[in-house]
């Protein structure tokens, strides 16, 4: 897959691009967006752990046994350092994002016999494990991100195995150059 430039509304970023790097849990968002961050000189922000950080939860939903994150205060806590640029965001959902934010989001995919078993070994079962396979089946962030951010900047990469996750690595450090040669 080839990455184009994109030319984005994003201007002024003196920190560099904004990235989100989003799928279903389970497809590997953690590790490539902490990859990335390193080697890109980035902000690695992954949105469940800045909500745990800052309590930022409106509830806990029993039926997964989790909190519910305050979208709202997650959104006016990194407002001003979105603005600034340099971020690489990482979470298993994109629509509350407002479009300005991102230059680039990258959607990971996972063949659904990998995510099972790497969701089953991190404890997942009976209906959370069921409905995050059927969200991955369905495309459903990848239809998300399609419904959320303009096309051209929607990127969709396989997140099979770990060759996978280096040539995402050096599709996106590309894209990252390139950027900085227009901006």
């Amino acid at each position: 897959m080839h990455i184009e430039k994109t030319k984005t509304m994003a201007t002024g970023r003196p920190c560099g691009p904004n990235i989100l790097i989003t799928g279903t849990p389970g497809t590997g968002k953690s590790t490539l967006a902490e990859e990335l961050a390193q080697r890109a000189s980035l902000n690695y922000i992954n949105i469940g752990d800045l909500a745990k950080e800052g309590n930022l939860y409106e509830g806990f939903d029993p039926q997964y046994n989790c909190p519910i994150i305050d979208e709202d205060r997650v959104l006016d806590e990194l407002e001003d350092q979105m603005g600034q640029g340099g971020n690489v965001i990482d979470y298993h959902g994109c629509e509350f994002f407002p479009e300005r934010w991102f230059d680039i989001v990258f959607v990971l995919r996972t063949d659904n016999s990998i995510l099972y078993t790497r969701l089953e070994s991190r404890g997942y079962n009976g209906k959370k494990l069921e409905d995050n396979i059927q969200c991955e089946i369905f495309q459903t962030i990848l239809e998300e991100a399609r419904d959320s951010y303009k096309t051209e900047i929607v990127h969709e990469l396989a997140s099979n195995t770990p060759d996978d996750m280096e040539d995402n690595l050096d599709k996106i450090l590309s894209w990252i150059e390139q950027w900085k040669t227009t901006h």
